[in-house]
């Protein structure tokens, strides 16, 4: 365990086993941290993810500093977020300090100009979020907000939205998700056990359909209509 000290010289071995052990520590701290962490990051989780990266990359780069103290030091962190979260949760008040409430960008078809500047975006740039959900008019807009994690939330006006089966006056179908069944060549033999079929009937399936072997199927899913949908290698 010299290697998790401090030394004057480290070997390759040495240096591989310290990335070994940072890598796994690292994605110990983020199932601790949970999936907020990972996702679009606000204000805390930006200021957690600037310093465990910057706390984890000294003793990776220099042999004469030990991983305890780094790891000691991000652990530490970790509780300090933890805390923060769940602080968060229980008072509003304190909620609203780390996470502030969205800015207003568009109201009633109109640009707040005013909130461009408290936001610190420019007209181009909130023009090209909204190109990016389709909407190429800003008077088609009810409401746009800025959001904490730097994202622009837009409501279109009832006119504008895509009609619905609600409003068309269709029956709807219930929801389901297709079951994957072959993925990159290999059977998902717990998802295919899900299903009223077997691996004999499919294999029988993609070849006499398809005429290729399950190893040819980059995926292959089947919805509640038991339509099976297939994807080849190319």
């Amino acid at each position: 365990m010299d290697f998790f000290h401090g030394q004057e010289t480290l070997t390759t071995i040495q240096w591989i086993l310290r990335a070994i052990i940072a890598f796994f520590f690292l994605l110990f701290a983020a199932k601790i941290l949970g999936r907020r962490s990972i996702s679009q990051l606000r204000l805390l989780d930006y200021a957690m993810a600037i310093s465990i990266g910057n706390i984890i990359a000294h003793p990776l780069s220099d042999e004469n500093l030990g991983m305890k103290g780094s790891m000691i030091t991000m652990s530490a962190l970790v509780i300090l977020y933890t805390v923060v979260v769940l602080l968060s949760l229980k008072w509003v008040s304190f909620r609203r300090l780390i996470e502030p409430p969205p800015i207003p960008l568009i109201k009633n078809g109109e640009i707040v100009s005013a909130n461009l500047r408290k936001a610190r975006i420019s007209v181009d740039f909130l023009i090209s979020e909204l190109r990016k959900e389709k909407v190429e008019d800003v008077q088609k807009i009810a409401l746009a907000l800025w959001e904490a994690d730097g994202s622009i939330s837009s409501f279109l006006y009832p006119q504008h939205q895509t009609p619905t089966r609600t409003d068309m006056k269709i029956a709807p179908e219930p929801f389901s998700l297709p079951i994957v069944l072959i993925r990159e060549g290999k059977i998902d033999y717990h998802e295919l056990n899900n299903t009223k079929f077997n691996e004999e009937w499919l294999k029988n399936k993609i070849q006499s359909t398809y005429n290729v072997d399950i190893k040819g199927v980059l995926l292959a899913t089947i919805d509640l209509k038991d339509s099976l949908q297939v994807f080849l290698y190319k």
